[in-house]
């Protein structure tokens, strides 16, 4: 069996940067799972996966404009911190996810600075500007249920109907 549309993936990763650092991985005993074809990884990686079989193993490098896009300075700006009034202080610490209310919808900004008048957030996806290097094998690969064709992703065991 190959890799194509409505195929659920089971692969190990190591995902680095251009200088070598690991920015994410997984392994075969936890490997990664997704639905191809329904846009659930970044698309690049999704077409140098098609017609790869269990055991293939690949390297994809990825440009940033390709990957989770250019770091953008219009995404980081500082809030006042009154509009953080319901937050405890104790979720106010550089680095921390906070979803915001946008006019794209409710967007994932992670905390960039905080000091006594603002908290400043950036909404750009933290891998945003970095070049990806995957290193990948498929470890598995199975027809997705119906179900799992018509939810757009992958149903793991244990996990809940929508």
């Amino acid at each position: 069996m190959s890799i194509t549309q409505n195929k659920v993936v089971s692969m190990s990763y190591v995902l680095t940067d251009k200088q070598g650092q690991v920015l994410d991985q997984a392994d075969k005993q936890q490997p990664f799972m997704y639905l191809h074809g329904h846009q659930n990884i970044i698309p690049t990686l999704e077409a140098a996966l098609v017609d790869k079989k269990v055991g293939d193993t690949l390297k994809v490098s990825i440009p940033a404009a390709q990957a989770y896009g250019e770091h953008s300075a219009e995404l980081v700006q500082p809030v006042p911190r009154e509009a953080f009034a319901g937050v405890p202080d104790e979720h106010l610490v550089v680095g921390s996810h906070l979803q915001a209310q946008t006019d794209e919808g409710v967007r994932v900004v992670t905390i960039a600075a905080v000091d006594d008048q603002n908290i400043t957030i950036d909404g750009n996806h933290p891998m945003a500007g970095l070049d990806l290097n995957f290193d990948v094998t498929v470890v598995g690969i199975r027809d997705a249920s119906p179900e799992e064709i018509a939810h757009g992703h992958v149903h793991t065991p244990g996990m809940h109907a929508h």
